[in-house]
Formats: C-alpha cells, structure tokens, sequence
C-alpha cells in the first residue's frame, strides 16, 4: 500500500463522526428464547413455497426493476394508484431514500425516544437532526411538531420502543399545521394501530412507511414500502437503487399479501399473548405502557421493590445468562429503567415469565 495514502483524509466529514446503527443481537447457536428484535414468533404463510420454487427456475433473469406487480397488490390494498407505492430493500432503505431526496444537507426532525435508524440516515446525507422529547406520558406533542421547521419530519406509531400509539386526529392535526413533510412509520400498525394511509387522499405532505418483516413475518427477506402522492414517489424513485428487491423477495411478499387470513390469525395470537403479557406484569405491579405493537415496555421492580437502571440492567443480564435474550435502551432518561419485551409464542413467553421469577426469588435472597 502506497505510504500516501490515508484513507481518513479521503472519508467525508460527516461520515468521520457517523455512529453506525447497533441492531439487536442475533445469536448463532440453538436453545435461546429471542425476544429481542420484533421479529413474528410465528411462520410466514406456507403458500410461499411453490412460489419460491418457481421463482428459482429463474434467478439467471434480473427482477422486474420496478417491483411493479408488488406495488400494484399493494395500491389496491388502500385504495391507491400502483404511482402512489414505492418499495423498498426493507422500510430502512426507504428511510434513507425519503432522507437523501428531502433532507440533504438540511434538517429532519424525530420525537425522543423513537427509532434509533433516523439519527443514522440523516448523518449519512450530512444533515441535522432536531428532537424533540417525550414527556413521561407520552402524550404527542402535536403543537411543537406542526412548528418544526425541518423539510422531514419522522414519526413511528405506534411508537417505538413504548408501543404507544397515536390518534388519528392528532396526527392530521400535525399535518394540517406542518410545512415539511411528515413520515408516518407504521412498522408495528398491524397489532392494534390504525393506519394514516387514508389521510393520503387529503394531505400532499404524507409519507406512510409499513413494512413485510413483523406482521407478515418476512423480516429475513427485507422487503418494506412507502404510501404517498405520486409526485413524492417520483422524487423518491430517483434516488432508489436500481434492482433493489430481487425477484423471490417481491414475489414471497406478494404471495404474504394476498393470505389475508393467514396474517390476521398470526396478528390475533400476537395481540392474544400480548394481553396475557400485560397481565403478568400488572400482577407484579409493573408500570407497563399500553402497546399497539407486538411487543411491551415494561419498568421492572426487584424484591425489594425498587426500580431504575440498575434494577432494569440486573434483569436483562440474568435473562441472558439463562438464554432469554430482551432489549436494553440505556441512552435515554426515559427509557433507561425500561426493559423492552417481543412478543413471542405462549412457550416462549411461558420460559420468560419463568425467568423472571427466578430473578425475583434471587433478588429477595440477596
């Protein structure tokens, strides 16, 4: 290698101080009960295999570069014109899309906490990113969001990583006030939200993101879409990379669409659990938010009854230590003392709660 060559004087600034978004852990090896990354305890539709069959017979061919039949499915699952979807390499790809064609150098802005990816996008084109924090209530701040002055504005609902979920009326009311656009990312809208996809007929500056990795359980195959005008979709389409979902990943999310029976049983035992879940931990006198998603956030209590990071923290690792494997968010305030729990199968959840008490039988003898 040349002695002139430095590759940190070659790296752009912004990418120099750029944090890389940290998934959740992925374990490799068997026997651990993973309810940490959202994913849908429960398979994916079996009509997929003959489709994926077919589709194998013809992987020397390049995917349809539009995804056309996929957004055609999709236009006609809301009402809305094939001009009116975009699809993405997952709803991350679309994120980054929405940010390089309306972000840039400029500023977006999210609600904290929310989806740790949106800091990372929007460094990665070189802009601002201006927050704006929950209360403890986590009551939306309609008024400070329709004020922002970012060309973007970031909101998943429900809310991640509470669960909480949000009214359409306020969310139409950020849209009549706000002079960007305001993304409405719908990752989890399935277990008990609804939709902004209808306000699409009113308001010029939604964008609604959803995606085919929880609710449909596709999340190894990356496949996520955005709802808007089609103005919006032209813009973004500049930016997608061409062939950016292959062609067993448009098909399989298609065949996933069209079981509408097959995601409404899946969806039903999430909710099922969910609420056998919210009962565990009521019984243990756990502040719990009410979640619309497929999983809880939960404030654990030892024996002693006390709570806080130190308690959240003991938890998370002797759950680990018995392959249970939760989610952590130590950064916040407000989410620091929380643990966030998926929403696995009864078994699953049966090993956890077990676990727990474990903990707790622990915790009283010490």
């Amino acid at each position: 290698m040349s002695e002139q060559f430095n590759v940190d004087k070659l790296t752009v600034s912004w990418v120099k101080e750029l944090s890389p978004y940290v998934p959740g852990e992925q374990p490799q090896t068997q026997g651990w009960v993973k309810l940490n990354t959202n994913e849908n305890p429960y398979p994916a539709t079996p009509n997929i295999a003959q489709s994926l069959q077919e589709q194998l017979d013809s992987l020397r061919l390049y995917p349809e570069p539009t995804s056309l039949a996929l957004r055609t499915a999709i236009a006609q699952k809301f009402d809305l014109s094939a001009e009116q979807v975009i699809i993405g390499n997952g709803s991350d790809n679309i994120l980054d899309m929405i940010t390089r064609s309306f972000v840039g150098l400029g500023q977006a802005g999210h609600t904290v906490p929310s989806y740790s990816l949106y800091p990372v996008v929007v460094a990665m084109s070189g802009g601002d990113l201006l927050n704006i924090p929950f209360e403890e209530n986590m009551e939306l701040p309609v008024d400070v969001i329709a004020n922002t002055p970012a060309s973007v504005f970031f909101l998943t609902n429900p809310n991640a990583p509470t669960g909480v979920c949000f009214s359409l009326d306020s969310i139409e009311a950020i849209l009549k006030k706000i002079k960007g656009i305001l993304v409405v990312d719908e990752a989890y809208i399935h277990f008990g939200g609804q939709s902004a996809a209808p306000l699409l007929k009113t308001y010029e500056n939604l964008i609604v993101v959803q995606t085919f990795s929880k609710s449909y359980s596709l999340a190894g195959l990356r496949v996520g879409y955005a709802l808007a005008s089609s103005e919006i979709i032209q813009v973004l389409d500049r930016v997608r990379d061409a062939y950016n979902v292959d062609r067993i990943a448009q098909t399989i999310a298609q065949v996933a669409l069209e079981d509408r029976s097959h995601f409404e049983t899946n969806s039903q035992k999430i909710i099922q659990t969910r609420s056998q879940s919210e009962a565990f931990f009521q019984s243990l006198d756990w502040f719990t938010y009410p979640s619309a998603a497929n999983f809880l956030f939960t404030q654990p209590k030892n024996a002693q009854g006390a709570t806080g990071p130190e308690v959240a923290v003991s938890l998370f690792e002797y759950l680990k230590s018995k392959k249970i494997l939760v989610r952590y968010f130590g950064s916040h305030p407000l989410t620091c003392s929380f643990l966030r729990v998926s929403i696995g199968t009864d078994n699953q959840i049966k090993t956890f709660n077990q676990g727990i008490e474990s903990w707790l039988k622990q915790e009283q003898q010490n």
